[in-house]
């Protein structure tokens, strides 16, 4: 599975961002999802989707101002990001996976994209 992520940029406090990640190669997918990493910062996870039931999950983080969604029709995941604060700057990666989402335990994909850089100025 190839991923490619599109739609970072820099932004001011308040405003939204869509982030896009396409897929392709073998794009058997039992879940996609998104993390990021800020500067002198280990990678986090954002918000993950189950590719089949379109089950989400959130990091506290962003929850209630994030939405993770998915066109199967275009292999694409989706994640909409509202009321964007400076702290939200990091490289934001997608990934996918070949389990479902919620995982048993940790989330780890087997499957990254290259980063997008998301700049929120305030």
């Amino acid at each position: 599975v190839q991923l490619q992520a599109f739609g970072g940029g820099l932004v001011q406090a308040g405003d939204s961002l869509r982030l896009s990640c396409a897929a392709s190669g073998r794009t058997f997918m039992g879940s996609t999802g998104w993390f990021r990493q800020a500067p002198g910062k280990d990678r986090e996870f954002v918000a993950a989707i189950n590719w089949n039931s379109g089950n989400t999950g959130y990091a506290d983080s962003v929850k209630g101002r994030s939405t993770i969604s998915r066109d199967k029709n275009k292999v694409t995941v989706f994640l909409h990001m509202n009321e964007l604060k400076p702290e939200d700057t990091a490289v934001y990666y997608c990934c996918a996976s070949k389990d479902p989402f919620p995982p048993r335990s940790t989330y780890n994909p087997h499957y990254w994209g290259q980063g997008t850089q998301v700049t929120v100025s305030s």
